[in-house]
């Protein structure tokens, strides 16, 4: 069995796992010289623990098919193909060492201010160059 193509559906992060989630099209073998199209008929993520980078749902079935033969892999199987470990790798790395997005209230409160000090001077500028008097003065009293 040789990989052909491993992309994901889409990848979350969450806590303590990555999830690559799988879809038709997106994840081919070769099998006998023939290639078969994984269908989300059993399994259809691969879940992966953050922190040891090891894969959690290592007894799940996957399924490939090929017009109407549908052949039935382990995950136990897909481990054993070097290609296969490395797609996987470079696909969840990224994700390892990063907790999951999490904007604070004070982040948030921090780039509201910075953009609105910053259109505060785009106004400005534009009353300077309007040589509009009232309203440059009216807005110098927000600095």
């Amino acid at each position: 069995m040789i990989v052909k193509m491993l992309k994901p559906y889409y990848i979350k992060a969450e806590t303590n796992h990555v999830r690559i989630v799988l879809a038709y099209q997106y994840f081919s073998v070769i099998i006998d010289n023939k290639v078969y199209q994984f269908v989300p008929i059993e399994s259809k993520e691969i879940r992966i623990h953050r922190k040891t980078k090891k894969i959690e749902n290592i007894h799940d079935t996957f399924a490939f098919q090929r017009g109407k033969d549908v052949i039935f892999r382990k995950m136990t199987d897909l481990v054993a193909i070097p290609e296969f470990i490395y797609q996987l790798n470079s696909l969840a790395e990224p994700y390892f060492n990063k907790s999951p997005k999490t904007t604070t209230k004070k982040e948030s409160d921090t780039i509201i201010e910075q953009l609105e000090k910053l259109n505060l001077s785009r106004l400005i500028d534009k009353a300077l160059d309007t040589r509009d008097e009232s309203s440059f003065y009216e807005l110098v009293k927000w600095l």
